[in-house]
């Protein structure tokens, strides 16, 4: 396609000082009448193109225009590839590898060493994610509402909202935007949404507000929990909470103490430790693990 073929052209020209007709012909496949009507459309766009005739001529853009390859660094490079690598891992079309290929383009000498930045943003659940996170960009850039079906603790409902930032966070995407039902702002996790589609109805921006992504809760952490784990969990301790989050009791277990602000997901979380873990305190705890124990016990028996 012609725009296709003009924004490949552009990408030349951004990374390379001179260029002749010929050389652009034989890269694109087209002949030299072709390329300098493309070169006349760049410059009624308002690229500033000048051509020079003779030994050592040919086409270029104008001095001040391209951005000086020397302000980044090939360290700087790596990362900016790395970030693009990691969008294009849960992406559902060809647009960042598209991009990468652009950049990459004619860096070779720039760009040395092997990539040191692999990040993968993708998960088991790609398949579902990445049409999810196409419609959500899409909506955003155009301003459109968008509808699904939202499963939550409390229950499920539909939901329509002002979509405005994609978020990734704690290997889980959300999105996070103006809710219809609520009336505020809120953040969705994409893995509990379903149906999720673009309205024809379309909306002003409104004055949003950093979403709050910090990790710390904001209700009171009023729960302590002390527990005695078996040595061969210290592998999770650490993960989660680092290598100083816990002593070596006498009998070889190992001492975690921790606060928490919701009782029923540390309950929730302990349960995955199955019987490496005994609970001291709270006794609250203790008794809700002996009461899913003995309901488990009841359907097992």
């Amino acid at each position: 396609m012609k725009i296709d073929r003009l924004i490949g052209i552009l990408s030349v020209l951004l990374q390379e000082e001179k260029i002749t007709a010929p050389e652009l012909a034989e890269r694109f496949e087209v002949s030299r009448r072709t390329i300098n009507r493309d070169i006349e459309d760049l410059c009624q766009a308002g690229i500033p193109i000048q051509t020079t005739q003779g030994a050592g001529g040919g086409i270029s853009i104008m001095e001040g225009y391209r951005m000086d390859r020397t302000i980044l660094t090939s360290k700087d490079m790596q990362v900016i590839l790395a970030g693009l690598r990691s969008l294009d891992s849960v992406s559902g079309s060809s647009y960042y590898g598209q991009l990468m290929e652009k950049i990459q383009s004619g860096s070779s000498d720039f760009v040395s060493g092997r990539d040191s930045i692999l990040i993968d943003l993708s998960s088991w659940y790609k398949g579902t994610l990445a049409p999810k996170i196409e419609v959500i960009q899409d909506a955003i850039e155009n301003r459109q509402l968008i509808r699904f079906h939202y499963f939550a603790p409390s229950g499920e409902t539909k939901r329509k909202i002002e979509p405005y930032y994609i978020i990734y966070k704690w290997t889980s995407w959300y999105v996070y935007g103006w809710c219809l039902k609520r009336k505020d702002f809120r953040l969705f996790k994409l893995n509990r949404m379903d149906k999720v589609t673009r309205t024809e109805d379309t909306f002003i921006c409104r004055n949003v507000p950093q979403p709050e992504l910090s990790s710390e809760p904001r209700k009171p952490s009023n729960i302590v929990l002390k527990a005695l784990f078996e040595e061969d969990t210290k592998w999770r301790l650490v993960e989660e909470f680092g290598p100083e989050c816990y002593e070596v009791s006498e009998d070889g277990r190992l001492l975690l103490v921790e606060n928490y602000y919701d009782m029923e997901n540390m309950v929730m979380w302990l349960l995955t430790f199955g019987d490496k873990v005994e609970v001291l305190e709270p006794p609250e705890a203790r008794n809700m693990l002996k009461s899913v124990a003995e309901s488990m016990l009841e359907k097992y028996k």
